[in-house]
């Protein structure tokens, strides 16, 4: 077989409510660029349809990673996969029409870009929740600005919606087992800007749900993935070892809500 130029990479636990959306949004953007592509699934040990539901979907494969652990899913996709990209993106999320075309766009241009990211918009929530999180990542990108150019250490990604080229994965011990959860992304984007840029872009969101905002709370998720990016930096080391798994089934009103999330006057589109 001919090698693909996007390998998908989805890490699954326990979507069986979401991760057909995820997958058909996938499928939609490779037949509308007409791109040579792979989707793989990495079912990460789930109790639920989660892996029921990928097989029977056309063109989708399904890899086993028993090791509860998103770094270790994640591991385990980019291992097996096998195109000139690899797309990272979360079970719970979605990429919008243009997102590949804007990929394959970046990564041409750039030859030396390892990496490329962009941010989340939260479709199911509030719009007052949806603007918060926008602030957020801004303020976020500036410490991450502080950080790479000041203190020249790490990079900036949003784990669940990034790309990096197959060569830079392969150059690099790339996925630390110290880390399982939190951290992971900051510490890949680490490692991977020893090999090459890595780009956070605001031109490249992805739609996700805002179950863990829901859940925990604005400030308890700002507080854990805020000390998590510094002590990543400047340790290599999380400062969060446990996390919370938030599921729920959305069903009709997935649809609902990301038509809300997707209307004109949404700063977080701009």
């Amino acid at each position: 077989m001919s090698r693909p130029t996007v390998s998908f990479v989805i890490p699954a636990f326990n979507e069986e409510a979401l991760i057909a959306s995820c997958l058909y949004a996938i499928l939609a953007e490779v037949s509308r660029v007409r791109c040579a592509a792979e989707i793989i699934v990495v079912d990460n040990h789930s109790s639920d349809r989660t892996r029921a539901v990928a097989a029977a979907i056309p063109g989708v494969t399904i890899i086993d990673e028993p090791q509860r652990g998103l770094v270790q899913a994640r591991r385990a996709g980019c291992r097996a996969a096998r195109g000139e990209l690899v797309a990272n993106i979360d079970a719970d999320t979605m990429i919008p029409p243009g997102w590949l075309d804007k990929v394959l766009a970046m990564f041409a241009r750039r030859p030396d870009l390892a990496a490329l990211s962009g941010p989340f918009i939260h479709y199911d929530v509030s719009r007052r929740v949806r603007i918060t999180a926008s602030a957020f990542y801004r303020l976020a990108f500036l410490s991450y600005l502080l950080v790479r150019f000041v203190f020249r250490a790490g990079s900036m990604m949003q784990g669940g919606n990034f790309v990096v080229r197959k060569r830079a994965l392969d150059a690099i011990d790339a996925f630390n087992p110290d880390f399982s959860f939190y951290g992971e992304d900051t510490e890949l984007a680490r490692r991977l800007s020893k090999v090459g840029a890595v780009k956070f872009w605001f031109g490249l969101p992805a739609f996700s749900s805002g179950r863990r905002l829901a859940g925990e709370g604005l400030l308890r998720v700002a507080f854990q993935y805020s000390m998590n990016y510094l002590w990543t930096v400047a340790f290599q080391q999380p400062f969060t070892l446990d996390w919370l798994d938030f599921r729920h089934p959305l069903g009709a009103r997935e649809q609902e809500a990301l038509a809300s999330a997707q209307s004109p006057s949404e700063p977080a589109r701009r």
